[in-house]
């Protein structure tokens, strides 16, 4: 059983409603995900954000869309009721309730519309211009679309790393990792890493700022998949220093016998391939700079808790 979108919770959130005089939302969220037989790992999915559960989410949007439509209504702070219209709805309405089903109540027309659309426009103009997922919680759209806009800047930046020159690309990489913490000042940890000369070994960093313990680094700006060869050769290169952590970075990918032999071997190495690293260097704000930044508000309840 998948997690349920959230329009398909509609007659089950106003049928678990209509079976007492009050409700608690968060009572409402174990109900439902025993009326779909969730198991324990759908009900801990998360949102891509990772800030909230997704079928908990998910039941709270329809709550609120009911709310709206006038077939629920707030009795307090997370108490919801059923209303006559809410009855009436589950005796005459479809199997399944969509938005669409809830265009039928002028109240939820204004919700959908009222603040989306020019005040001239009619629902009937309004409606033509919306585009009806019936998967996606309004929250959802949005995560969905900072996904896809950030997993095209990370194809876009990866793209870029592949033709920097071998000598940039070394740069780059000290510079991703002193914006992580690692190495100290920038120009310390510049001076920290240099060609070794020890087959295997690109550079040397420090793990932190007072240099108590040291990272050894192979970075390989490479069209080619890595195999276990080339990581066997790093860990050799490392025994060699006596070195217990190393970090190899590629552009391109590793192939599943060398993840294998990087979690076998006694040295801690990290293997990072090209999206990892383009995903690093976004979210520490290295070869990218910020477009827009928007901010999603929710009511604060504690707020009015004394009203």
């Amino acid at each position: 059983m998948t997690v349920p979108d959230f329009q398909t919770l509609f007659r089950p959130l106003l049928e678990y409603a209509e079976g007492a005089e009050e409700r608690r939302l968060r009572d409402a969220h174990d109900a439902l995900a025993d009326t779909f037989g969730l198991s324990d790992e759908e009900r801990q999915q998360m949102l891509p954000s990772g800030r909230a559960k997704l079928f908990y989410n998910r039941v709270a949007w329809a709550a609120t869309h009911l709310k709206k439509a006038g077939l629920l209504e707030a009795k307090r702070r997370g108490v919801f009721a059923i209303t006559d219209a809410g009855r009436e709805a589950i005796k005459t309405g479809p199997e399944r309730m969509t938005n669409r089903y809830l265009e039928r109540y002028p109240t939820f027309v204004d919700f959908r519309y009222q603040k989306n659309n020019e005040p001239s426009e009619t629902a009937e103009e309004a409606t033509s211009s919306v585009s009806y997922d019936d998967e996606q919680t309004p929250e959802e759209g949005l995560e969905l679309a900072w996904k896809t806009i950030r997993t095209n800047l990370e194809i876009e930046l990866l793209d870029q790393i592949k033709q920097v020159t071998p000598d940039f690309f070394e740069q780059l990489v000290v510079d991703v990792l002193v914006a992580m913490g690692y190495g100290g000042e920038r120009n310390d940890a510049a001076r920290a890493v240099g060609k070794s000369g020890d087959g295997g070994i690109d550079g040397i960093i420090d793990e932190d700022p007072l240099g108590l313990d040291v990272i050894y680094l192979q970075a390989k700006r490479w069209e080619g998949v890595v195999g276990r060869p080339e990581i066997q050769k790093f860990a050799g290169a490392l025994q060699g220093r006596r070195a217990k952590k190393g970090v190899f970075i590629t552009t391109s990918s590793f192939t599943r016998e060398a993840l294998e032999y990087a979690t076998l071997i006694d040295n801690r190495i990290i293997l990072l391939d090209g999206r990892r690293l383009a995903r690093l260097m976004i979210d520490h704000g290295v070869g990218v700079s910020t477009a827009s930044i928007y901010e999603l508000k929710k009511l604060d309840t504690d707020y009015f808790l004394d009203e």
